[in-house]
């Protein structure tokens, strides 16, 4: 039986670093991008995750065997419900790393256009507001290695935290280097 308490309630490995542009391609997709932002909190049946997007679950289906076959998503348990044996779905990872599928950078950036849309267009009565910013500097790759360290721990408190609120919260970070000039 597994632990519901547990987010998720399936196990899996912590990063996957993307290293196929067929990755990137089938992770930012609108649909299977949504898919695993819902597999983040549990594993879910086809089915299931048909009725949460009001989709046809053909449709889901279809996305899901794309999903799998990128290796962005994997069976993480069945069960059997009368004479079908359920597939339950899980992300491969936690977190993806992009850094892997630089050269596809352009499908990054049409998800960070999404995420900044959807922050500004979303605001919730009572809930704080979206907030971003890009921000430069000249740091040693040391110094830039711990700062990348303490986002992905951020990134892991943050999607550890207890589902308990009434509004889904997003969470953007990206740490890279850049040829800017500077003085």
């Amino acid at each position: 039986m597994p632990d519901h308490t547990q987010v998720p309630d399936y196990q899996t490995e912590s990063i996957l670093r993307l290293e196929q542009p067929e990755q990137l391609r089938a992770l930012l997709d609108d649909t299977r991008h949504l898919i695993v932002a819902l597999l983040s909190d549990k594993a879910a049946t086809v089915s299931q995750l048909a009725d949460v997007l009001g989709r046809p679950k053909g449709t889901i289906g279809y996305h899901m065997k794309v999903l799998e076959d990128a290796g962005l998503v994997r069976v993480v348990r069945t069960e059997r419900v009368r004479a079908i044996e359920a597939k339950y779905y899980g992300r491969t990872a936690r977190t993806f790393d992009l850094s892997g599928v630089a050269e596809d950078m352009a499908h990054v950036g049409l998800a960070f256009s999404r995420a900044l849309q959807e922050m500004s267009t979303h605001e919730i009565e009572g809930h704080l507001p979206g907030v971003s910013t890009v921000r430069y500097a000249r740091i040693p790759q040391d110094r830039a290695q711990e700062w990348q360290d303490r986002l992905i721990a951020l990134v892991e408190e943050f999607i550890a935290e207890p589902r308990e609120g009434d509004v889904v919260y997003g969470l953007m970070l990206a740490l890279f280097p850049t040829k800017r000039p500077y003085l």
